[in-house]
């Protein structure tokens, strides 16, 4: 819907001149917001009329003014079509800018997002972590590939943005750079911040994801069964360096701390619980949310293996945690050798945590999404979707209630 403007012309009783001339002002109003300025016409007072905003009488001093002034209007109103036409916010400032004739120098999108970029970089630590950086840069540099592929140029106006710019950007991310739907769609919503930014900077009048869906597929999470934790647990490694990292991750399926959170952990966060027992107290780097999680023994037996370890002195560290480059590489190795096919990385035992090690024992959902951190417990139910144990557990469960129960089998008709 345009905004509309609203074009008001008084006689400025408070600068009138010395020789007693009423100065003409005309205000523009736009969204509450006004803009008023001299329309360099004079004349008698009793010469105005107030209501009509226009000079009263028949002589051709009065008709030259109020011709003067309808120009003004149209003027104006031929303001307002071009911002329309050019794809630019109706608001005040913009309507400043073409009164006065100022340049409009586009807003370019390659310039706001390394921008944006540039300010995320000056928030490591305080409002973003180093992965979501990486992630902004890695969506910037696909912005800047899509463009040159699609329409051959290095930055684009941001006034240009459309539909089929996305639309168009979603068919190169999964055909030319063979990106997944999920990731496909995480890209585009890193973009989409962006977009949010030049619309609430009134650089964009309209947004140009209406109606495209950012939607993402469901997918199964891959978890060790408590016969893989086992292999892995009994298998006796050659390497040390590959018994230490079976075991700090060992640390992870037993608590559910994600790679970032367990390499930082200090020993200073495992504290005393109102129950008496040891838990992890932390929050979690990707979302900065609480993490209260009780240890279990098998936990607290890795704990102390490491205590006199020299990397974790050095460091203030609870345990030696590798790279995740170097975490992974030796994961793979580990699967390898106790014969488990599935592709094992650090975040697996996140998983496995959820899974195995909490819901499959009945551990009410609540309490795990509360000690993985999660900000809604809808994130902790994709868990509990893949469990047909647990499923077929709780079925049973009901079947021998209604078993026990009298009169409920079904007479044959």
């Amino acid at each position: 819907m345009d905004t509309k403007i609203s074009i008001l012309f008084y006689g400025s009783i408070a600068r009138t001149t010395q020789n007693k001339l009423l100065p003409i002002y005309m205000r523009v109003t736009i969204n509450g917001e006004r803009f008023e300025t001299s329309s360099h016409r004079y004349l008698e007072s009793n010469k105005w009329s107030a209501a009509a905003g226009k000079a009263k009488g028949n002589t051709d001093e009065v008709r030259s003014i109020n011709n003067y002034l309808d120009m003004l209007k149209q003027k104006a109103y031929n303001f307002q079509k071009e911002l329309i036409q050019e794809g630019r916010p109706v608001n005040i400032e913009n309507f400043k800018d073409k009164w006065l004739g100022k340049s409009n120098k586009p807003v370019m999108l390659i310039e706001i997002f390394q921008q944006h970029n540039d300010q995320v970089v000056e928030l490591i630590g305080k409002d973003f972590a180093p992965g979501t950086v990486e992630r902004y840069k890695t969506s910037l540099s696909h912005t800047r590939s899509f463009m040159q592929w699609k329409y051959k140029i290095s930055d684009i106006d941001i006034r240009k943005l459309n539909y089929e710019f996305i639309s168009g950007y979603e068919f190169w991310l999964k055909s030319v750079r063979r990106c997944n739907h999920n990731s496909t769609m995480k890209y585009l919503a890193n973009f989409k911040k962006i977009v949010i930014l030049c619309l609430k900077n009134g650089w964009l009048s309209k947004d140009p994801f209406v109606g495209f869906k950012l939607s993402k597929k469901e997918v199964v999470r891959e978890f060790l069964t408590k016969e893989e934790m086992q292999l892995i647990l009994s298998k006796q490694f050659v390497s040390e360096r590959i018994g230490q990292v079976r075991d700090i991750f060992l640390f992870s399926c037993y608590t559910g701390l994600a790679y970032a959170d367990v390499k930082k952990l200090k020993r200073s966060e495992i504290i005393t619980g109102v129950d008496g027992e040891k838990w992890v107290f932390t929050s979690r780097q990707k979302t900065n949310t609480a993490s209260r999680i009780p240890l279990l023994s098998q936990a607290l037996q890795i704990i102390e293996k490491y205590t006199d370890h020299p990397q974790c002195d050095a460091a203030d560290r609870l345990l030696p945690v590798l790279s995740n480059q170097k975490m992974n590489a030796y994961l793979k190795e580990i699967a390898d050798v106790c014969g488990i096919t599935k592709q094992l990385t650090y975040h697996i035992a996140r998983h496995t945590f959820a899974t195995t090690v909490t819901l499959s024992n009945g551990v009410p959902i609540e309490s795990v999404s509360k000690m993985l951190g999660h900000k809604n417990i809808r994130t902790t139910q994709h868990y509990a979707k893949i469990l047909d144990k647990k499923l077929s557990e709780d079925m049973g469960l009901l079947r021998s209630k209604l078993n026990a129960q009298p009169n409920q089998n079904l007479k044959a008709i």
